[in-house]
């Protein structure tokens, strides 16, 4: 299907999406649910990831590292990290916020392709990335194929298309919040018509599932696939969020899918 961002036939979706979050990266930061503040939000980050990966340091790959958020927490916990992203002015961001970490390093890349060597990562973990890729069959062997034998799989996703009964309600007690307190600040029109350009070319333009996610994870070699929630870290969320950011955490239904490269 043709972009219907950009009509030209040598613009395509993966520029799109590059577009997308290069815009995104200067107010990255400032939007809840993507900043991991130090306090209740980014202990319950560290537990989750403490609980899958154990206490030994790892040598972690993690994908569609943004702002290098997720980044600092694993470096909190004695992880090595290389992070990929699509943008270059989300690798900037990450550089100059870990500048001087000798753990740390970023990488302009593809995370469906990350083009790094087979076997050499112990984890591999991404936030929020699956529902945007273009390929992700192709994006979950490739993962596979980086991990070490025994690696772990750690993917922290949802579904951002369709909306639970609580997620309906929060969206209607947002609607008349903002009529009492003004519109939400980090809203743009234009990048909100951007991101649902792009999402109707997607693969999971219907809803991303734990269920169909397993089943892709399954067939590029993973084992012992299993859901885990995310209610610790929403809880944690919603102990340090305003009004309309508190009904924010109820609009989608997220998972974490753990798995493991035998």
């Amino acid at each position: 299907m043709t972009s219907t961002l950009h009509p030209s036939t040598n613009w395509s979706l993966k520029e799109d999406i590059r577009s997308y979050w290069s815009k995104r990266a200067e107010t990255f930061d400032r939007a809840f649910g993507h900043r991991i503040p130090k306090g209740p939000e980014h202990d319950a980050w560290a537990a989750e990831i403490r609980d899958h990966f154990g206490e030994a340091p790892l040598d972690v790959l993690e994908l569609a590292s943004g702002t290098g958020e997720v980044t600092g927490v694993l470096l909190d916990l004695g992880h090595n990290v290389t992070g990929i992203d699509f943008s270059e002015a989300m690798i900037e961001r990450s550089q100059a916020k870990h500048r001087g970490n000798t753990r740390a390093r970023f990488l302009l890349g593809d995370a469906e392709g990350t083009l790094e060597p087979d076997d050499t990562y112990d984890a591999v973990v991404c936030r929020h990335l699956v529902w945007t890729l273009t390929n992700p069959e192709a994006a979950l062997r490739d993962w596979h194929r980086v991990l070490r034998p025994g690696g772990r799989l750690l993917i922290f996703d949802g579904d951002f298309v369709n909306q639970p009964w609580q997620g309906r309600l929060a969206k209607r007690a947002m609607t008349l919040l903002e009529k009492l307190t003004g519109p939400d600040l980090h809203r743009d029109p234009p990048l909100a018509q951007q991101h649902t350009a792009i999402l109707e070319q997607l693969p999971f333009r219907d809803g991303l599932t734990f269920a169909r996610l397993k089943g892709i994870a399954e067939e590029a070699g993973f084992t012992d696939v299993a859901c885990s929630s995310y209610r610790r870290i929403q809880r944690a969320q919603r102990r340090i969020a305003g009004p309309h950011d508190w009904l924010r955490t109820w609009l989608h239904d997220r998972f974490i899918l753990t798995a493991r490269k035998m």
